[in-house]
């Protein structure tokens, strides 16, 4: 369906570089997750949750259930006069008056320049836009890029040749005068000629003290100065008078005067605080509205207001006897729907069936929906019915536990939604309809973005079978507020985004969405692979692409895949200069010892791997990528050094062998021989695509016939669309290049000079 859901995944998340967020914190005092708690299936267990969700929920539906005596609604004629047998406070005037109270300080409150305060991540964003100046002023400094180094035996322009000339070096300082005032026009910055010559002829560190001055003045000026709208213009005018731009070269100051102006914004904001004291001042002003005992409440023949019904429930005149026919309705009917859901799990999903925390999960989603379709029937207004969040169901139990049972789902909570509102049909269709589009809409989710397209998907089906059903029904109600089923969509989409992180966490189950998490390249293992094993790095993120290339081609799941391909050699981390992507060039530590050693540094990655997935909580269904990934193959370098050096003495293969697992599944297989194609293929002198595909079939063969596959369901039908999909992108990464004719050096900086400026 798009998505990878593991029951036994552990959301993974980073150490942030601020405070932590709500939902770290979460992760930190829910140290044992529902998931650990149900490790043991118990079928008690299980009988106890489903007795329990049983109750709760029949207990929400019956709960103040069509009481006897006053039942009067809004709307209603009274038929008597009811006095109040005491004091009590009429809370529904109260509110009224405060909340008209409070619109009114903060209407004032937003006029008075003292309760506006200066916007620190203004200071932020004035800082984010120097360096994007900055880069663009740089790339502008830079050099034209140079003709690719000729093929080893093949001669090339000798550096310093016969195209030196003793105006060069003008000419140079005239080219970088002219591209700085080109980068200063496309910024909209006006700078004299003079300026931008001054800029030239900074050298990088010169640049970098300039960017740090300007920064420095900018972020002073947006945070200690109070900019308004109307004065962002007289700011400007007095930046030249600053400190940090007053004692600079006056070469200098014709540089910054512009670039700190250009990123100065009105800075001021209501303050958060004094708008909210105001507010609550003035309705702690307001005083109660009481109503007296033997005071009228509501006359005989007078309809009966909002305001009516929240006094008579205040004072305990609404009988709350149930009417005994809805309750034993409300019993069947719960019977029915819950034995419908648990045949249809023991028949199509025993795997859930049996699961205490799948149906723990399950459970809690359908309580959740439940219990906001009961608060809505406490709003004394025909259209809360319409308001009822079938969708969020709809929209969770994809992502988190299966397209097919969540159709079943859908079902009940729209009979349950039904009966709750009087076994309203337009309820019930309302609220499967929007069900079922929510089921659809996030049938493959790709990013984050996806819950909000498909909260507007269930929030237009809505819309559209409200208007449906009021044109059949001639209901002009429903089609006045037929806007109802957008505002439920967008409800749906934005709980379901609120609520799925810590669903994630509380049952570990790794959504596409949490997989989209761990794929940012700011995710602190990520960026510690970057920074201490940038060759591995690189590695992985091509073979990413090599996997999830197959991953399609495979009907396999492509960002499971490229996630798991991205985390696979974090292990790497730990002694990155002992591989050979990570050398550089430089000296290589395995030539100073045994083979057996190395051997034991090359394969122990795999479990240092596993150690930081685990310290940085990665989910089991990404660790099962590193574990696996070179299953039990053989480190055949060291092998034959070994070989070679013990002399015809006999040497134990198996002390070269990785410890596995092998493969258990497509997509881990997918990752090991991405691995080990894009490794094979990079060492190609001459990688033509014949050589490339030779080379690629040949490995996945010994692969196969190594037994390394053997686990992981893989056909043979599968290998050779494998092969087709890294021949193809490999073939793409390795291409040939054209070679530059051999010019004289200002003839080829001619040439090349517009194709860089287009770069």
């Amino acid at each position: 369906m798009g998505m990878k859901q593991e029951p036994g995944g552990a959301p993974g998340a980073g150490k942030p570089r601020g405070g932590p967020s709500l939902r770290e914190v979460w992760r930190t005092r829910v140290s044992v997750p529902v998931s650990e708690v149900f490790r043991k299936p118990s079928p008690t267990r299980r009988a106890l949750l489903v007795v329990g969700l049983f109750l709760i929920m029949f207990a929400l539906a019956v709960a103040s259930s069509a009481p006897d005596g006053v039942d009067w609604e809004v709307g209603d004629v009274a038929t008597r006069d009811v006095v109040a047998p005491r004091d009590v406070v009429n809370r529904h005037r109260t509110e009224q008056l405060r909340e008209e109270a409070a619109r009114q300080a903060l209407r004032e409150a937003e006029l008075d320049p003292v309760n506006w305060e200066i916007n620190p991540a203004e200071a932020l964003r004035s800082e984010e836009r120097l360096a994007a100046m900055f880069a663009v002023l740089r790339q502008a400094l830079a050099e034209p890029e140079a003709p690719e180094a000729p093929e080893d035996g093949e001669a090339g322009p000798p550096p310093g040749g016969e195209s030196e000339g003793a105006g060069e070096p003008e000419a140079d300082l005239q080219a970088r005068t002219a591209r700085v005032l080109d980068a200063f026009s496309e910024l909209g910055l006006d700078v004299s000629p003079r300026a931008a010559e001054t800029l030239a002829r900074m050298s990088a560190r010169e640049v970098d003290e300039l960017e740090a001055a300007v920064r420095s003045a900018a972020v002073n000026i947006m945070t200690t100065r109070r900019i308004g709208e109307m004065d962002l213009e007289r700011e400007r005018a007095t930046v030249a008078l600053h400190a940090g731009i007053r004692d600079a070269a006056e070469d200098r100051r014709e540089l910054m005067i512009p670039l700190v102006q250009s990123v100065m914004r009105p800075n001021l904001i209501p303050s958060p605080e004094k708008i909210e004291r105001a507010r609550q001042e003035a309705m702690r002003g307001v005083a109660e509205v009481r109503i007296r005992e033997g005071q009228i409440i509501i006359r005989r023949g007078d309809q009966v207001e909002l305001e009516h019904i929240l006094l008579l429930q205040d004072l305990g005149l609404v009988d709350g006897r149930p009417d005994y026919g809805f309750v034993a309705g409300v019993l069947v009917l719960q019977l029915l729907l819950f034995t419908m859901v648990g045949v249809y799990l023991y028949q199509q999903r025993p795997d859930i069936f049996r699961s205490d925390a799948q149906l723990a999960l399950m459970g809690l989603i359908v309580l959740l929906v439940t219990a906001l379709a009961k608060v809505g029937t406490f709003i004394p207004w025909e259209g809360s019915g319409f308001l009822v969040p079938v969708g969020l169901a709809g929209l969770l139990f994809p992502l988190l536990v299966d397209s097919r049972v969540a159709l079943i789902v859908i079902i009940m909570l729209a009979v349950m939604a039904a009966a709750l509102y009087g076994l309203d049909g337009r309820v019930f269709i309302v609220a499967l309809a929007g069900g079922i589009s929510a089921v659809y809409s996030v049938s493959r989710v790709s990013q984050r973005s996806d819950l909000t397209r498909a909260g507007f998907i269930v929030g237009g089906t809505s819309f559209l079978t409200m208007v449906a059903l009021g044109l059949l029904r001639s209901d002009m109600f429903i089609i006045q507020y037929s806007f109802l089923g957008v505002v439920t969509g967008l409800v749906s989409a934005v709980g379901t985004i609120g609520l799925l992180p810590y669903l994630e966490t509380l049952f570990r189950i790794t959504s596409s969405i949490r997989l989209l998490e761990l794929s940012n390249p700011n995710h602190p293992l990520l960026r510690k692979l970057l920074m201490e094993a940038p060759g591995s790095y690189h590695h992985s993120i091509l073979v990413g692409n090599l996997a999830e290339a197959a991953a399609e081609a495979i009907g396999a799941d492509p960002l499971l895949v490229r996630v798991g391909a991205q985390y696979h050699d974090i292990g790497k981390t730990k002694r990155p200069y002992f591989f050979v992507e990570n050398q550089f060039g430089g000296e290589n530590p395995h030539d100073k010892i045994s083979p057996t050693l190395s051997t034991l540094i090359v394969i122990s990655h795999v479990k240092d791997g596993v150690e930081l997935a685990q310290e940085y909580q990665l989910p089991p269904v990404i660790v099962d990528f590193i574990k696996e990934h070179h299953g039990t193959d053989l480190v055949k370098y060291f092998y034959q050094k070994a070989v070679e050096a013990a002399q015809g003495e006999p040497v134990d293969e198996q002390d070269f062998r990785y410890p596995g697992p092998k493969p258990q599944s497509k997509e881990t297989a997918l990752v090991m021989l991405a691995d080990g194609v894009e490794a094979a293929v990079r060492s190609l002198s001459r990688p033509t695509p014949g050589r490339i595909e030779g080379l690629v079939r040949r490995l996945i063969k010994e692969r196969l016939e190594s037994g390394q596959l053997d686990e992981s369901n893989l056909t043979l039908r599968d290998l050779d669309k494998i092969a087709d999909a890294f021949v193809r992108v490999l073939t793409g990464i390795f291409h040939k290049r054209v070679e530059y004719p051999e010019l004289k050096e200002h003839e080829l900086r001619k040439a090349v000079e517009p194709e860089a400026r287009r770069a």
